[in-house]
């Protein structure tokens, strides 16, 4: 009985120690829905099966750039930073190796009361290594030292000073002699851009390849393709950018329009022109209204001995046309001068023409009315005023004219203006001096609109170039000078302007360059020489008391 038993026992084991057939699939069986097939083991629960992810890539990203380009990086889905560039799949770093994704760029500054306009890249590398005694030290704020570092290598230690974020405005203003590089995105207006090379990033058409201050960044590794969607371009982009130029006063009348007749509007146009035309907004200031077939005598006396302009022939309206005019200010004197339909038919050929106009009009009411403008996501307005008296400012219920300023209303149409997301630029007709320094009146007026909200503040009524100032944060400019007028042979001071240009970016006024012009005769004018500049620039920071 027990050798039986052990026989059975014996076969048992022997089929269990057979080879199993091979199956061409594998289907896994759940434990824990059939019955445990022995006695003997106990039941294991088996969890369901879960797909294996793929595993992340990762992207390095050099230490040396920005935090805003560093914050501004989208990754796609599956991929994350890296700490190391060894582990990573992709590296972004600054240079040109690789696939290049953009450009971060730079301006140097100065404080903006400084004479001279640019530098050569070499110079401005002088003082960053601090060779031969560099003739200025150069101020970085903490995260623009780490990117030139990168890119230039260690500065010298006697010329490179780092300031907090943010002070850079006011460390140059202490030290006069000093430079400073910031990115383009903190750019503010009481900082002067200096060229380099000739180059600046203020202006249109910018070769950042050719630009010193415009550093490079690229992709490298085997699926850098991957990123380049998700890299920023830059910290500049033209297509955010407006440029509005500020003129001084036209009066297309007397020798000025002599010469018309002689010499033609072509003769008018030079590079001062091209200044103008560039400008995505170009504002003139013209202060005599036209007429068809307006012969001389164009002026005469009114019965108190004051010179009057009765009109512009309209043939002369072809030189706006030529400069690129966008909006016409009407605040001028001597729209009085002229017949009310002479007005009215002056309105009518701005507006024909899609011009706007602003500061007078054919009714009180519309003479109030802002200009607007909305370029690149920048929103301008233009408002302004004659603030000599009602004498000069007769714009009525019923009849045309400049308006006279209310400063209540003025104010609070800034302040709207503001409210609504415009930055307002508040252009005056006001008392006229032959100084190049402001009057008590004038400054009183001018603060008084900048701090209600305005960004930019011209006068309109100087016949020569006058001081100017910053006055929590916006920008006062007294007097422009002449654009088309023939005041040339009144002196040295009434033949030299200012066009003043503007730039905004990203909805915020960042900064004024000024452009000075000197006339050749009673129409025609230049840029100013290097020296002739200078001296202009000299004379009116010092009546700006800077």
């Amino acid at each position: 009985m027990k050798r039986n038993l052990w026989y059975l026992l014996w076969i048992v084991w022997l089929a269990g120690c057979q080879i199993l057939p091979e199956v061409s699939s594998f289907r896994p069986i759940y434990l824990n829905s059939i019955e445990t097939p022995t006695p003997f083991q106990p039941q294991t629960k088996i969890n369901e099966p879960q797909p294996i992810a793929s595993p992340s890539r990762r992207v390095w990203l050099d230490d040396h750039l920005p935090p805003g380009l560093r914050g501004a990086v989208q990754l796609p889905n599956g991929w994350q930073l890296s700490e190391h560039s060894a582990d990573a799949d992709v590296q972004l770093r600054l240079g040109e190796e690789g696939l290049p994704a953009g450009r971060w760029v730079y301006a140097l500054v100065a404080r903006f009361a400084t004479v001279e306009d640019g530098i050569t890249s070499v110079s401005l590398q002088r003082a960053w290594y601090g060779l031969d005694d560099p003739a200025f030290p150069l101020l970085v704020e903490p995260d623009t030292l780490a990117m030139l570092t990168g890119w230039w290598g260690a500065p010298g230690e006697s010329t490179v000073r780092v300031v907090p974020l943010g002070g850079m405005t006011q460390a140059l203003w202490q030290q006069p002699e000093a430079r400073g590089i910031v990115p383009f995105e903190r750019l503010e207006p009481e900082l002067k851009v200096l060229a380099v090379d000739g180059l600046s990033p203020l202006q249109r058409g910018l070769d950042e390849a050719g630009y010193a201050l415009a550093i490079p960044y690229a992709l490298s590794g085997s699926h850098a393709g991957e990123l380049a969607a998700g890299i920023p371009p830059g910290n500049r982009d033209e297509n955010r950018m407006t440029v509005v130029a500020v003129t001084g006063v036209t009066a297309l009348v007397r020798a000025t329009a002599l010469y018309l007749r002689l010499h033609g509007v072509e003769y008018a146009l030079g590079e001062v022109t091209d200044w103008l035309k560039e400008a995505d907004i170009t504002h003139i200031n013209n202060e005599v209204a036209f007429r068809e077939n307006c012969s001389p005598p164009e002026e005469g006396l009114n019965e108190t001995g004051v010179i009057i302009f009765p009109c512009s022939d309209i043939r002369w309206i072809e030189l706006l046309e030529a400069v690129g005019t966008d909006v016409v200010e009407m605040t001028g004197d001597h729209f009085i001068d002229a017949q009310p339909e002479d007005v009215l038919f002056t309105l009518q050929e701005y507006h024909r023409r899609g011009w706007q106009t602003y500061g007078g009009g054919a009714t009180l009411e519309e003479s109030w009315q802002p200009a607007l403008f909305d370029h690149n996501g920048n929103r301008i307005a233009f408002i302004g005023c004659n603030a000599k008296g009602p004498a000069y400012a007769k714009a009525s219920a019923e009849s045309p004219g400049a308006v006279l300023c209310d400063f209540d209303r003025l104010t609070a149409e800034i302040a709207r203006l503001r409210a609504e997301g415009y930055l307002p630029i508040v252009t005056f007709s006001h008392l006229e001096y032959e100084t190049f320094s402001a009057r008590p009146q004038a400054v009183e007026d001018f603060e008084r609109v900048a701090q209600a909200g305005a960004v930019v503040v011209s006068g309109s009524q100087g016949h020569l170039p006058q001081a100017m100032e910053f006055y929590d944060g916006s920008f006062l400019h007294y007097g422009l000078g002449n654009l088309f007028f023939d005041q040339y042979s009144m002196g040295e001071p009434f033949e030299r302007a200012f066009v003043d240009r503007h730039v905004f970016y990203e909805g915020r006024y960042i900064g004024t360059q000024l452009l000075t012009l000197r006339f050749e005769d009673f129409l025609r004018s230049r840029p100013m020489t290097t020296e002739e500049r200078q001296a202009l620039l000299e004379s009116i920071f010092a009546a700006s008391g800077w």
